[in-house]
């Protein structure tokens, strides 16, 4: 599966439906977007039940900046709607299948139960 370009206006519609949504933000003139796109795209072909997902956030910069992303490559992972995971960087394969596997592994009741009591709490 290949991935999906996200804009203004589909990105909240995508990370808020179900399963596990990656979503790199890069731009064409940076470094370490351009060395971290293939390792993307290859765990994305390797895993066809995610949705892979990309913010050109030169074309996209209302978009990055309400999500206040301030570098890139950033990638953000959503399951079921609620954002796991937000970092600066880019990650060699071995990092980002773990960070796959660990977000497949958890348990979104009891997360879904910590956001309540930190809500409530």
């Amino acid at each position: 599966m290949s991935t999906t370009t996200l804009t203004m206006q589909n990105f909240e519609e995508t990370v808020t439906g179900d399963g596990i949504t990656l979503v790199d933000f890069w731009a064409e003139w940076c470094g370490p977007c351009k060395m971290f796109g293939p390792i993307f795209e290859e765990t994305a072909t390797e895993n066809p039940d995610v949705t892979f997902a990309k913010v050109d956030t030169e074309a996209e910069q209302q978009l990055a900046g309400t999500l206040g992303i301030m570098s890139i490559p950033t990638l953000m992972i959503f399951r079921d709607g609620i954002q796991l995971f937000s970092q600066a960087g880019a990650l060699p394969k071995s990092a980002l299948d773990d960070l796959l596997r660990q977000v497949r592994e958890l348990d979104m009741d009891e997360v879904r139960q910590q956001l309540a009591d930190q809500t409530t709490g």
